[in-house]
C-alpha cells in the first residue's frame, strides 16, 4: 500500500516542472490571449502589402487578396516557430509576420520593372532565394550568440522598445499622414482614453482579465470611437466570407540577379533583428535562447520566408511589438501564440474575418501601442541593470550604441546622401544599435586581453574599469 502515494507524485512531476512557455492554458484564454497577440501585429503585417499593392497598381480586390495571403502566410510562419518541426521553430511565444524591412527594396524593384505585372513574380523569386540562402547560413549566423552578453541584449531590447514607439504615436495621430485631420484633437483624445482604459484595467482588475486588458482596452476604444465618426465598418460589409491564397496568383516566380542580392541584404538585416528579438524574448520569458535556439528560430523564419511567395506573401521575420505583449501580460506560452497564428491563417481563409481586426482606428492602437512598445525598452533597462553598468566599458559600449540606434529615429534623412542598398542596414536602429553595440564590446572588453585579465572578471565579455566616483 506504501507504494501508492509515489505513483500519484511522479503523475503529478511533469506538471509541476512544466516551464511557463510550454503551458497550455483554458481554450477561452488561450483564444482571447491569441487574439490580442493578432490585434498587436495585425496593422505591422498588413501594411506591406498595401504599399507594395498601391505600387504595383493593384485593383481593390487584388490589394484585398495580396493583404490576405499575408496573413496566411504570416500564420503559417507562426506556427513554423512556436510550434516547431524537426530542428525548426525556436519553440518559444514568438510571432512573425511581414517585415517592413523589405517595403523600400520591393518597392525599389516595382519602380524599375518596366512591365508593372512582373513586378511581383520577380519580389517572388527573389524572396525564395535569399529565403533558401538564409535558411543554409542559419548554422554559421547562430554563433553569433557568443557576442550578445547582457550589456548587448540589455541596449538592443531597449532600442527595439524606443524604435517600435514612433509606429505607435504614428498611429495615434490618426489613419492618414496627408490628411487634414491627422495628428488632431479627436485622433489624440481616442489614443489618450484607449491607453488610461489599458492602464486602468492593469491596475484595478486582477487574474485573466489583467491578462487580456490590451485586447478589452482595444474593443473600448473601437466603441468609444463609434460616435467620434473613426470606426469604419465599410471592410466588414465589403468583405468575402471564404477566399484562399491562390498559389502563384500573380504569376510564376521570376529570378533577377538585382532583385535576389536586394532581398538576400534584406534578409541579413532580418536575421539579425530576428536574432535580437529571439535575445529579447529569452529574458522575458526566463528562457534563455542559446545557440542552438536561435539556429531553429532563424530555420523557421528564412522557412517561412521561401514558402511565403507560394502562397502570395513577401519575406517573414520576427515582430518584435508582441514581445511587449509577452512582457506586460505575463502570459508566456507559446501555445497561446500559435492559437493567434491559428486566427491570422483562418483570416487569410476568410477575408471576412480579417476585416474584423481592420475596424480598429488607427488612434486606438496607438494608444495601446504607447503600453506595449514601451514595455520592450523597460524590458532592456531591466536586462541592462543587470550588466555591470558599475563598469567605465560598459557604460561606453551602452551609451554609444544607443545614440546610434536611435538616430534612423530622431533623424530620419541623416544617411540620405548613402546607396540605396546600404539604407537598407543604416535606417534600421535596430540593426545599427545592435552592430554598434557587438563592436564596442568586442573592442572594449574581449580584444587584446589576457587570459589571465579573462579569469579575472564575471564575464570574458563584460570587462572594465569601475568607473570612479568623485566625492
Amino acid at each position: 500500500m506504501a507504494t501508492h502515494p509515489a505513483p500519484r507524485d511522479e503523475a503529478r512531476q511533469p506538471a509541476e516542472s512544466t516551464h511557463p512557455v510550454d503551458e497550455k492554458l483554458p481554450a477561452l484564454k488561450m483564444a482571447t490571449s491569441g487574439l490580442q497577440h493578432v490585434a498587436a501585429m495585425y496593422a505591422g503585417v498588413v501594411a506591406p502589402p498595401l504599399i507594395v499593392g498601391a505600387a504595383v497598381g493593384l485593383s481593390g480586390a487584388e490589394l484585398t487578396f495580396l493583404t490576405g495571403a499575408c496573413l496566411f502566410t504570416a500564420g503559417l510562419a507562426t506556427f513554423l516557430q512556436t510550434l516547431g518541426i524537426w530542428k525548426i521553430g525556436a519553440r518559444l511565444p514568438f510571432v512573425n509576420g511581414v517585415t517592413f524591412a523589405g517595403v523600400a527594396p520591393m518597392t525599389a524593384i516595382v519602380a524599375s520593372t518596366k512591365d508593372k505585372s512582373d513586378a511581383l513574380p520577380i519580389i517572388f523569386g527573389a524572396v525564395i532565394v535569399a529565403g533558401l540562402l538564409g535558411f543554409l547560413a542559419a548554422p554559421v549566423f547562430c554563433k553569433a550568440v557568443r557576442f550578445f552578453p547582457p550589456v548587448v541584449t540589455g541596449t538592443v531590447i531597449t532600442l527595439i522598445g524606443v524604435s517600435l514607439l514612433p509606429v505607435a504615436f504614428g498611429w495615434a495621430q490618426g489613419p492618414n499622414p496627408a490628411g487634414h485631420d491627422y495628428g488632431s484633437a479627436k485622433y489624440l483624445t481616442l489614443a489618450g482614453i484607449t491607453l488610461v482604459v489599458v492602464l486602468l484595467l492593469r491596475r484595478f482588475t486582477r487574474g485573466f482579465v489583467k491578462q487580456i486588458a490590451v485586447l478589452l482596452g482595444l474593443i473600448a476604444g473601437t466603441l468609444i470611437a463609434i460616435p467620434f465618426g473613426v470606426t469604419d465598418f465599410g471592410p466588414v460589409a465589403d468583405a468575402d466570407v471564404v477566399g484562399f491564397p491562390t498559389p502563384f496568383h500573380f504569376g510564376a516566380p521570376q529570378f533577377q540577379l538585382a532583385a535576389i542580392v536586394s532581398m538576400c541584404v534584406v534578409m541579413v538585416v532580418s536575421m539579425t533583428e530576428s536574432t535580437a528579438d529571439m535575445l529579447a524574448l529569452g529574458e522575458v520569458v526566463e528562457r534563455p535562447a542559446n545557440e542552438e535556439t536561435i539556429k531553429r528560430g532563424l530555420r523557421a523564419d528564412t522557412l517561412g520566408s521561401a514558402l511565403s511567395p507560394l502562397f502570395n506573401g513577401f519575406m517573414c521575420s520576427a515582430f518584435a511589438q508582441n514581445i511587449g505583449l509577452v512582457a506586460m501580460t505575463r502570459v508566456r506560452s507559446r501555445f497561446v501564440v500559435a492559437t493567434g497564428g491559428g486566427f491570422l491563417v483562418l483570416m487569410g481563409l476568410c477575408p471576412m474575418a480579417a476585416s474584423l481586426i481592420a475596424v480598429v482606428p488607427r488612434p486606438v492602437l496607438g494608444g495601446a501601442g504607447v503600453v506595449l512598445f514601451g514595455s520592450v525598452a523597460a524590458s532592456g533597462i531591466q536586462t541592462l541593470a543587470r550588466a555591470g553598468l558599475d563598469k567605465d566599458n560598459n557604460v561606453l559600449i551602452v551609451a554609444v550604441s544607443l545614440a546610434v540606434g536611435v538616430i534612423p529615429i530622431t533623424v530620419p534623412d541623416f544617411y540620405h546622401a548613402f546607396p540605396e542598398t546600404a539604407r537598407i542596414v543604416l535606417d534600421s536602429g535596430i540593426s545599427t544599435g545592435c552592430v554598434a553595440a557587438v563592436v564596442l564590446n568586442l573592442v572594449f572588453n574581449h580584444l587584446g586581453k589576457s587570459r589571465k585579465e579573462e579569469r579575472d572578471v564575471t564575464h570574458p565579455m563584460e570587462a572594465g574599469e569601475e568607473i570612479a566616483v568623485v566625492h
